[in-house]
């Protein structure tokens, strides 16, 4: 009998090492021509799609559109954790007129950011009303997993500048206001169109209930986890004498939880770490768990992006030029025009009102609303989604990545 050859190529180690060098080179090569913090996002997508190219049998995760379910369990994963990391970066809440950005970006930028897409999705690709609904709620919201470059510092740095405090903010609190949309789109493609029949539900449950039991669910959490933290017992606070893993243990407890309630748990998960910063607010243990949560965040997003790329080849065989157009639309017109109007009467200086009009960030959010909706239903617009999703992703990396230094510089001072 003939004995197995003992060497061989196997896909799961050969997949281990494309990985390994597409993000060290992703990381490395931006090095050699600037000093500035690394555009590796638009790289690990290109890297990844010249891999899946050339060997298209080696796969990281599968066709999303077959089987969601992977891809929305590892974005949620790291969505969520950005999100937390999103809120501990802030150091300073009580000063309200820093907020005022913010709340125009949530209630009037990402609004107007939403009817757009849907009307675009229906004139231009022909979606229906449900579908279209349903890509103006996933690519609306700023991404707050890719947005790093434009966010605060980690915690105790001090000098929020204004345009780095409304993204970092609008990023933490977007994800999940745009919730309520995704449930919009799911509920007219059951349903139609009729909304006599699931108004008033859709808006006291999955608007109002949804939304407070967010909030309240990440402000119990992160009182009760600064308890755990600096306070009991008070001679071996675990904030002494533990590991940064906690913070992981915090947020899954509290986006678990919340879910189980049925609120919004990227709600949760983001004031989870705006209220636990409060608690002993200059403590080191701050900066640990910040840095333990980014240290997962890049990990599970250069995975993902790495997926994402390898994937492109596969789910631009369905691009049309209605898709380019909607992508260059939003990311060059529909995006910074809603910001601007947005922001007007403020007094903001006009760069950075510009600035923050412009920097919204499409990526890992958008990945996850896309699986969770997918998961949960079949669309008839499904391709048109994914292959818009994945084009509005890649621009956006490109354009936002290789910029944003050059941007942030000319921010007031």
């Amino acid at each position: 009998m003939a004995s197995e050859p003992f060497y061989g190529l196997d896909n799961y180690h050969l997949l281990l090492a494309v990985m390994g060098v597409v993000i060290i080179l992703a990381r490395w090569i931006p090095r050699l021509v600037s000093d500035r913090e690394p555009a590796a996002a638009p790289l690990l997508l290109i890297f990844g799609a010249t891999f899946g190219l050339m060997l298209p049998e080696v796969q990281l995760l599968p066709d999303p559109r077959e089987q969601p379910r992977p891809w929305e369990l590892v974005s949620e994963l790291a969505v969520i954790v950005a999100l937390f990391g999103s809120g501990m970066r802030i150091d300073d809440l009580r000063n309200w007129a820093m907020w005022k950005p913010t709340f125009r970006m949530l209630v009037v930028a990402m609004p107007l950011t939403i009817a757009a897409l849907a009307l675009l999705g229906m004139s231009l690709v022909g979606m229906t009303i449900a579908g279209a609904i349903l890509l103006g709620a996933v690519l609306a919201p700023t991404d707050p997993v890719l947005a790093s470059d434009v966010q605060v510092g980690p915690p105790q740095e001090g000098e929020e500048h204004p345009v780095r405090f409304t993204l970092t903010t609008e990023a933490a609190l977007n994800d999940g206001l745009a919730f309520p949309f995704v449930y919009l789109g799911l509920i007219i493609a059951a349903q139609g169109f009729a909304p006599r029949d699931w108004l008033a539900e859709w808006l006291l449950l999955d608007v109002l209930y949804r939304i407070v039991i967010g909030g309240a669910m990440g402000w119990l959490g992160g009182r009760a986890l600064g308890y755990v933290l600096f306070r009991l017992p008070r001679d071996a606070a675990l904030a002494e004498t533990g590991s940064g893993v906690i913070a992981i243990a915090g947020v899954l407890l509290c986006y678990g939880s919340t879910e189980l309630v049925e609120g919004y748990g990227f709600i949760a998960v983001a004031v989870l770490g705006l209220t636990l910063r409060r608690v002993e607010q200059d403590h080191h243990f701050h900066v640990r768990l910040h840095d333990f949560s980014e240290s997962v965040e890049h990990a599970l997003t250069a995975g993902l992006l790495v997926a994402l790329g390898a994937m492109l080849p596969v789910l631009f065989a369905d691009l049309a030029w209605s898709h380019v157009a909607i992508a260059l639309l939003l990311l060059v017109v529909i995006r910074p025009l809603s910001g601007w109007i947005a922001l007007g009467g403020l007094g903001m200086d006009r760069a950075d009102r510009g600035i923050v009009s412009v920097y919204g960030v499409r990526g890992i959010g958008s990945i996850y609303y896309l699986c969770y909706a997918g998961s949960h239903m079949e669309f008839v617009d499904e391709s048109h989604l994914w292959s818009l999703v994945a084009l509005v992703i890649l621009t956006s990396t490109i354009l936002h990545g290789f910029s944003v230094g050059w941007a942030m510089t000319r921010a007031s001072k």
